[in-house]
């Protein structure tokens, strides 16, 4: 395996079988180092911290997923915890609680995460815990039963929630048939389907040595974890097999779902970066004055200057090789005519109008001080580690970040609002009680989604 550090004296013996020493710039606690089977493990030493936090990232998300497996990974990532050779579901959850620890999983679009937080001297346990749910898990076709009935109910919670299920019908809306418009969780229909040979098939096709990036934040010692990671993760077979992600292209359309509830949501999006284009910065700055914050000014216009909305807020959905700019609202059926219109106004103003009272300056501080802030966290920088491998294959210094956010112009940032926010890609979707007949009663909102 080869290894990558910061220190200035790494420690290195000549013809050893295991490391490769490679110095690289930048932070002096950072280091690197690929396994022979090509499993990437990433380390970020914090002495003043005392915790750690550990997780096994693997680049396989529902945009891997056929139309006939959309929901799988998720149903991976749950079963996982089920029960492996040596430990009841029960065992596990019980050695992770007696230490004060946190185990859990994730799954995202482009990657799943199984990841523990515990205090450091209990780093060789949350490591043998995550090597035994994800090495040796049963799949016992027992608990593929119960936990596709939990999954089932996930489902019917979101869909329950309509503020977080608008999301799920906007990427649907946005993306088409394209895996990245498939809901995480799978469908109800999907999720019943599946067969325990199934899913053991996929884990086996996908969850492969050189897609596994395991990265750990905290008090720890690098040499130490790669032992421990070695002993573990170092049995499984190397892979060359070459992955196509199919690049996705953003769709112009609208889609209204009726249905009866209190409010109506919307999110209205248009395309925008991906994860490491080199405007990132700029769209960053771009969407914390558009709806990043309380002093955002869709938060300030909509909600506290005119009262119609509870929750309003922009967030940058991106990917390897795509990205969005969405707004979120929910409001009263009589009111959302008039919040489309005000999004628009805000979209045009800051395409055409200079930027006053230091708002450019104050965004750049908001982004730059919740970077800092999220640094006290190991499960924050274990994050930003794994991140960063996924999406640049280095490591981005805070440094760097913080010079990127500095360096934003107010030319740069207008041409950038100029090229996203094109009544051509926009995209609308609406959740509630209305249809678009609502829509059509105002010529200029019903132009924007119909030239």
């Amino acid at each position: 395996m080869r290894r990558k550090t910061l220190n200035p004296a790494p420690s290195y013996q000549k013809g050893s079988s295991l490391f490769e020493t490679m110095p690289l710039t930048g932070r002096p606690q950072y280091e690197k180092t690929v396994l022979r089977n090509g499993i990437r493990v990433i380390t970020e030493k914090i002495p003043y911290l005392k915790s750690v936090s550990i997780g096994i990232w693997v680049t396989i998300g529902s945009r891997d997923e056929e139309p006939h497996e959309n929901g799988i990974s998720h149903f991976i990532e749950h079963l996982l915890f089920k029960g492996t050779e040596r430990r009841t579901a029960f065992d596990i959850a019980k050695e992770i609680d007696s230490v004060g620890g946190t185990l859990n999983a994730f799954t995202g679009r482009e990657y799943t995460c199984f990841y523990a937080k515990v205090i450091d001297k209990n780093l060789p346990l949350a490591i043998d815990l995550l090597s035994d749910i994800f090495l040796h898990s049963l799949m016992d076709e027992k608990d593929v039963e119960k936990e596709r009935m939990v999954i089932l109910q996930e489902i019917k919670m979101v869909e329950d929630t309509p503020d977080d299920y608008i999301h799920d019908l906007f990427n649907r809306t946005c993306w088409g048939n394209h895996p990245l418009g498939f809901p995480i969780c799978g469908t109800t229909e999907r999720v019943q389907s599946f067969e325990r040979k199934q899913i053991e098939q996929f884990f086996k096709t996908h969850y492969r040595a050189d897609r596994i990036i395991i990265c750990a934040a905290g008090n720890l010692d690098h040499r130490q974890v790669v032992d421990l990671v070695q002993a573990t993760f170092g049995q499984l077979p190397r892979s060359n097999q070459i992955r196509e992600r199919v690049k996705p292209f953003s769709i112009s359309a609208t889609h209204i779902s009726k249905r009866e509830l209190e409010q109506v949501h919307f999110c209205l999006g248009t395309h925008g970066l991906h994860y490491n284009h080199s405007l990132r910065f700029v769209s960053y700055v771009l969407n914390t004055i558009l709806g990043g914050g309380m002093s955002s000014r869709l938060f300030q216009e909509i909600r506290e200057n005119r009262g119609l909305a509870y929750s309003v807020y922009s967030y940058l959905p991106t990917y390897i090789d795509a990205g969005l700019v969405v707004v979120y609202a929910g409001t009263e059926e009589k009111s959302v005519n008039e919040v489309l219109r005000l999004i628009l106004k805000e979209f045009k103003r800051l395409k055409d109008e200079p930027f006053k009272n230091g708002e450019l300056e104050i965004a750049k501080e908001q982004l730059k001080g919740n970077l800092l802030l999220s640094l006290e966290s190991s499960d924050n920088l274990m994050t930003r580690l794994a991140k960063n491998e996924i999406y640049f294959e280095t490591y981005q210094t805070v440094e760097s970040i913080l010079r990127g956010i500095d360096e934003v112009d107010e030319e740069t940032l207008k041409s950038l609002a100029n090229q996203i926010f094109d009544e051509q890609y926009f995209c609308l979707t609406i959740l509630g009680p209305m249809d678009g007949s609502q829509l059509k009663q105002d010529p200029y909102l019903w132009n924007q989604w119909n030239q």
